[in-house]
């Protein structure tokens, strides 16, 4: 994973955990990997990778059996969907509308485009 310098490592490793849950790859109630584990793969320092089991477990999408190890947690999907979701409508969004009425998109272009997004995806 590339890491990018506009934000926290450890925010962008917890994005890859909401992603793999939005795309049902981890469902709930089921192991999360390791905090080594994440370490290794991510190439990052164990406290870093700590970190982002710490923010996710604050937010509820992790939770903890002492011993056992992290799991994802009851709720979890909908709780990503509803904090990616409030991000990208407050964060993402206002950037898009502003290219869209810099670049004069019409609604019916945008539409157009987006039907043939979801085809292909």
């Amino acid at each position: 994973m590339e890491f990018k310098d506009t934000q926290p490592i450890y925010i962008q490793i917890a994005d890859y955990f909401c992603e793999n849950i939005l795309l049902k790859k981890w469902k709930e109630g089921e192991r999360a990997p390791s905090v080594r584990q994440v370490a290794v793969s991510m190439e990052v320092n164990p406290n870093t990778a700590l970190r982002t089991f710490n923010y996710l477990q604050d937010m509820g999408i992790i939770y903890n059996k002492r011993g056992i190890g992290y799991f994802v947690g009851d709720n979890a999907y909908n709780k990503t969907l509803e904090l990616k979701k409030e991000k990208f409508i407050n964060t993402d969004l206002p950037f898009i509308f502003k290219s869209i009425k810099m670049l004069n998109i019409s609604f019916d272009e945008l539409n157009k485009l987006y039907l043939e997004y979801c085809k292909t995806k």
